[in-house]
């Protein structure tokens, strides 16, 4: 399995948020980190995160010593996004800073291309 340079980019905090996450008693040894997109949403495309099993349309990418699976075909909407975790009293959560993005809808978690 080959590692590639990561497409997306992630936040100090969001990847502090991650490890914390994959650190949980529950946590599932066999899933990996998962980034891409889906269709739905306001705006058309929504963003996916979270931990999934690898398949033979995925791609490995690392960022930092983060090591994260992605569908090759998503990379065109999500090449250069910035992956941050926001832990204020207005806003909890993580954020997507995507350049790609025509739109974005209000909740932040849909956008077209």
């Amino acid at each position: 399995m080959e590692t590639l340079a990561a497409p997306v980019k992630f936040s100090d905090s969001a990847i502090e948020e991650i490890k914390r996450l994959m650190n949980e008693e529950s946590f599932d040894q066999k899933k990996m980190l998962r980034i891409g997109v889906k269709g739905g949403g306001c705006s058309g495309l929504s963003y996916v995160l979270g931990f999934d099993e690898q398949t033979d349309e995925d791609a490995t990418f690392e960022y930092k010593d983060l090591s994260f699976i992605m569908n090759k075909s998503h990379e065109m909407y999500l090449f250069g996004m910035l992956i941050d975790w926001q832990d204020g009293l207005n806003s909890r959560g993580f954020t997507f800073n995507n350049p790609n993005a025509s739109s974005t809808c209000g909740c932040g978690t849909s956008f077209a291309v």
